[in-house]
């Protein structure tokens, strides 16, 4: 089955060709109007960004789809979930703060903001999904009673699921912090040669499972620990790890058995925002500069085949920050014994989230979603 992907690339000259505009003409060409119907309670499904975090989505981007679903007769609620990391949106109310200090207010979006499981994450019902992984799921309250959903998702890379966009979103996003725990679920481990003893993790981890022995090395109490990765991120020297080879596969296995579990029962539309493509998800306190320049704004029915377009795009791009791919840069290792080493491409046609974090298999979110019926991996791009 091909998928119709809808495209609006980022070139502009006039206000008929904004990108308010350019997200009005894809909500109609995507169906919309017939996702939402009169008086649904109607689920907009985004990320507000953590604190420290500046290339979240825009709140009038938002505005733009909230206008939509009230001219098609729906009622819009904007909406995350809780973290299962400690951090400025672990519990609602940290969560209702942030969202407001990024800009995400009723004046600016005209629709309210709805924790979905609640103020400590724990208001989830179950999905049965009958996959590989997982009987059940854990769906946050409101999103699975909620007839119908708009998923606006920013496409960036994700150091674990390679990338994130709408299945991502959907997965993590959707589901309770039982429902991360489920979608995690995997232990990570100390290289006691590579720890430099900084304490960065042993701060960060939201179960207090790391601390720093006398040897100022740190140690993780396993029987404690989430999975949640987060002492991963904050790890310079990256002496906290896990099994690659063995542990990612499963992982956005997992994650994509969320995604499927969220979408049941329910009417959804996609629209993706390939801007500001960092590196890192908007879970981070930071953003980093770009892979690629910005590309476009891209919706559809399917969420496997809007990835896919994503992904190909971005990897047709030329890299940003890619050391030997910068623009105008003619060698890198300067200064090293070995001299500098010429480049031989502009990173075009290369996969930019491997590039980045070698290990992840960003695409098994393509290809499992497609195993599972999530949606299909081909696509046809429409231009609009």
């Amino acid at each position: 089955m091909t998928s119709k992907v809808y495209f609006a690339n980022i070139r502009t000259r006039k206000h008929s060709d904004s990108k308010i505009a350019k997200i009005a003409r894809l909500c109609e060409a995507v169906g919309l109007s017939d996702i939402v119907h009169k008086d649904d309670l109607t689920a907009i499904k985004l990320h507000f960004g953590e604190y420290g975090n500046d290339t979240y989505l825009n709140p009038t981007f938002a505005r733009a789809v909230v206008d939509k679903v009230m001219a098609a007769g729906g009622k819009p609620f904007l909406t995350d979930t809780t973290t299962l990391y400690s951090g400025s949106r672990s519990n609602a109310l940290d969560h209702l703060l942030t969202a407001y200090a990024h800009g995400f207010s009723f004046a600016t979006v005209n629709a309210p903001i709805i924790i979905a499981d609640g103020l400590c994450g724990l208001n989830d019902e179950l999905v049965d999904v009958n996959l590989k992984h997982f009987k059940q799921v854990h769906i946050a309250t409101e999103i699975r009673r909620a007839p119908s959903m708009v998923v606006l998702s920013h496409f960036k890379g994700h150091e674990m699921a390679g990338f994130g966009g709408a299945i991502k979103n959907l997965a993590m996003g959707c589901a309770s912090v039982e429902g991360k725990r489920d979608q995690h679920a995997t232990k990570v481990l100390t290289q006691s040669k590579l720890c430099i003893g900084c304490g960065q993790c042993e701060k960060i981890c939201p179960q207090h499972a790391i601390t720093l022995g006398e040897d100022k090395k740190a140690h993780i109490d396993t029987a404690k620990c989430i999975g949640c990765f987060e002492c991963i991120t904050v790890c310079q020297p990256k002496a906290i790890a896990i099994d690659w080879a063995t542990a990612l596969p499963a992982f956005v296995e997992r994650l994509t058995e969320y995604a499927y579990g969220a979408v049941q029962d329910k009417r959804v539309c996609y629209l993706n925002f390939v801007l500001n493509v960092t590196p890192d998800c908007d879970c981070a306190a930071w953003s980093d500069a770009p892979l690629v320049p910005d590309i476009g704004l891209l919706a559809s029915l399917d969420p496997v085949a809007l990835d896919k377009a994503c992904y190909d795009l971005v990897t047709a791009a030329q890299s940003l920050t890619c050391p030997e791919h910068t623009p105008g840069h003619t060698g890198h290792g300067a200064g090293l014994d070995t001299g500098p080493t010429p480049c031989t491409s502009n990173g075009v046609g290369e996969d930019k989230f491997t590039a980045r974090w070698k290990n992840t298999v960003g695409l098994m979110q393509v290809t499992y979603g497609e195993s599972i019926g999530l949606g299909s991996s081909h696509y046809e791009l429409i231009h609009v």
